[in-house]
């Protein structure tokens, strides 16, 4: 009798490989994974030629405009405000200033300086508004004295394009005036660019 725990060995016959099929279409293409961490700079490349030369630049741009103007006349208050017109142009760089309106006008925008100097007069008082446009942007006041003294006043404004500065005689009660001898110059109105607009 065969065991039936003997184990029965099957002689199992091998065959050759068959021939390599055709290669089938493209699958689609799966999710983009994360971003790996950078790697490590790599070396410096070697220096390159020189360029060619630029263009010259244009220089920066610089703007100017100053005044001194002078009266030699004096003057008398009215019943009315007047404009203190100058007779003497000591400097009037590119004519900012108008000597017929007695008014400077701003053709830079930008910072100014302004000074005014006057020759009071004796028991007379001396009143004076320096004007930006139509606004009083600071007075000239000397009470009336025996003595006659040199007034003074100084004050720096930003003006747009247009903007117009002069002097305006006040119409006091008293009698308002400033002095001078038709012989020197006793009176000036002085202003000048400290820093245009457009400047950086």
């Amino acid at each position: 009798m065969i065991d039936m725990n003997q184990e029965i060995i099957k002689t199992q016959i091998i065959e050759p490989p068959g021939e390599k099929g055709e290669s089938g279409q493209r699958g689609p293409n799966g999710k983009v994974g994360k971003t790996g961490q950078a790697g490590p700079r790599g070396p410096n490349g070697l220096k390159g030629s020189k360029g060619n030369m630029g263009t010259t630049g244009e220089p920066c741009k610089s703007y100017y405009s100053a005044f001194s103007v002078g009266r030699k006349k004096a003057l008398h208050s009215n019943d009315y405000y007047q404009t203190l017109v100058f007779d003497t142009e000591l400097v009037n760089l590119y004519n900012h200033f108008n000597m017929f309106t007695g008014k400077f006008f701003c053709y830079v925008p930008g910072i100014y300086f302004f000074s005014l100097n006057v020759h009071t007069w004796n028991q007379k008082e001396t009143y004076l508004h320096v004007m930006k446009n139509e606004q009083e942007m600071t007075i000239l006041y000397a009470q009336p004295s025996d003595r006659s003294i040199m007034q003074s006043q100084s004050l720096m404004l930003q003006l747009k394009r247009d903007d117009e500065v002069w002097v305006r005689l006040y119409k006091g009660e008293r009698e308002n005036a400033i002095f001078s001898d038709d012989f020197d110059t006793y009176v000036t109105f002085s202003g000048y660019l400290i820093k245009a607009e457009s400047e950086a």
